[in-house]
């Protein structure tokens, strides 16, 4: 995988099935314009955080649920042009009239891989996350996420990615880096990891959490402003 671009929406709980419907309406014209995988992931455990979380990052109201979600491509060429087909196509200007979420507090971005372990396998369950990372220890933090990765795979996940901000706008509502109060010398990681289902991964986690392979040597993030949750997928094609 080479590019990946990464949303977080906000949507009406009653609108699910609409969202799914509309998503899956749209992921034709996606495969056209060269994504190679497209997810939309439900909130399912999506915790409220102290400082940051996955609902303040899209101003959330009352009644609405956490959609993470994003698009795969080759690289950021075929990102590029794919957005500039999804911006004057006058089919997805059609579906944009019908979005069923306020996509004023849709946050979006586009990120570089930094590291993509397991297989090809698809997942049941996702946990999402965003962190702000300072620039200058970019490479510290992708050896340290890889070996992150191998544990997470050890314990059952099946695939664990992590993506470098690479182009992520500034938005007028929301955006990335407001999600997680990002410095002008950090910048913003999407990642995931995909389980086979949330018993593993509810099984897995205190396993993670007790080996030591995952704790830093040194301080790579501010650990107090990332953003996670628990995610079901509605749609995966």
């Amino acid at each position: 995988m080479g590019y990946v671009e990464g949303f977080v929406v906000a949507v009406p709980a009653a609108n699910k099935e609409v969202y799914r419907r509309h998503a899956a309406a749209a992921a034709p014209l996606f495969k056209e314009f060269g994504v190679t995988r497209h997810v939309e992931a439900w909130g399912d455990d999506v915790p409220d955080g102290k400082l940051t979380d996955f609902k303040g990052a899209v101003k959330a109201e009352p009644g609405e649920v956490i959609v993470f979600s994003w698009f795969e491509y080759p690289d950021r060429a075929t990102r590029d042009a794919a957005n500039e087909k999804i911006m004057s196509d006058p089919r997805m200007r059609e579906l944009a009239d019908e979005m069923p979420f306020d996509a004023r507090r849709m946050i979006y971005g586009g990120f570089a891989s930094l590291v993509d372990a397991g297989g090809a396998e698809r997942g049941g369950y996702v946990d999402g996350s965003l962190l702000p990372v300072p620039d200058g220890k970019k490479e510290a933090f992708g050896a340290w996420a890889a070996k992150v990765a191998a544990v997470f795979c050890e314990h059952g996940a099946v695939r664990v990615v992590d993506a470098w901000g690479d182009a992520v706008p500034d938005g007028e509502v929301t955006d990335f880096k407001g999600a997680v109060k990002a410095t002008e010398e950090e910048k913003v990681v999407f990642g995931w990891v995909e389980w086979p289902s949330k018993a593993v991964r509810d099984t897995a986690w205190p396993a993670v959490m007790g080996d030591p392979r995952i704790h830093p040597e040194e301080e790579l993030f501010d650990g107090r402003r990332m953003i996670y949750g628990g995610f079901t997928p509605i749609l995966d094609v």
